[in-house]
């Protein structure tokens, strides 16, 4: 099952994880994982650019080692970045040593204190060494735009309907979501402009 708005009793479990930003001003903290890659970041920095729209890219580590041109882009044109460890890692499925060693591996790459889990799933022996080191970041609406199941319109329709002030919104800036994510992006950025919103990063 999808679930696009995150409950708020995960959040209450987890406090020290980021999950939105407490503000009352209109606005909205986009994020891309999985990239950065020629294919698609580019031209999520051009439709941000657009509307003066700053974000996070939490990125892969072997994409920034592959695409380093791209990955400086990103920070050039004043927006943040996450390590989203080396390789794409599932906590759940990783030893603790191992994943603390790929997230190592990625921190050489950029100096950032935010991390997201990849799936956003983290063991609790991860999660504690990595609050030493780094503010975990989740998210409060997750758009969908990965799954061959959901169609751009059903996830803009999750994104403006479960988005709000302070609202951390995931996109992925990947070959696997580009087909969505070339509807979802612009649109949801005209959407919600329109309404007033600004668009920042973490």
């Amino acid at each position: 099952m999808f679930i696009a708005k995150t409950p708020i009793f995960l959040q209450f479990l987890m406090p020290s994880f980021t999950w939105k930003v407490r503000t009352r001003h209109k606005k909205l903290f986009l994020t891309f994982d999985d990239g950065p890659i020629p294919e698609v970041t580019p031209w999520v920095l051009d439709t941000l650019a657009e509307y003066n729209a700053k974000a996070t890219f939490f990125c892969v580590g072997d994409n920034v080692r592959k695409h380093p041109e791209v990955f400086n882009r990103i920070l050039q044109e004043g927006h943040a970045v996450g390590n989203h460890t080396f390789n794409h890692l599932n906590g759940w499925k990783t030893t603790t040593r191992e994943y603390l060693d790929n997230v190592a591996l990625c921190d050489e790459l950029m100096q950032t204190e935010l991390f997201r889990p990849p799936y956003g799933k983290l063991t609790w022996s991860q999660s504690a060494a990595m609050k030493k080191t780094h503010r975990i970041v989740m998210w409060d609406v997750l758009s969908g735009d990965f799954s061959p199941k959901l169609t751009p319109e059903k996830c803009l329709q999750f994104v403006k309907n479960h988005a709000g002030p302070g609202s951390v919104v995931v996109m992925h800036d990947s070959l696997k979501a580009e087909q969505t994510l070339r509807q979802l992006l612009p649109q949801s950025l005209a959407f919600f402009a329109a309404q007033g919103y600004q668009f920042e990063s973490l």
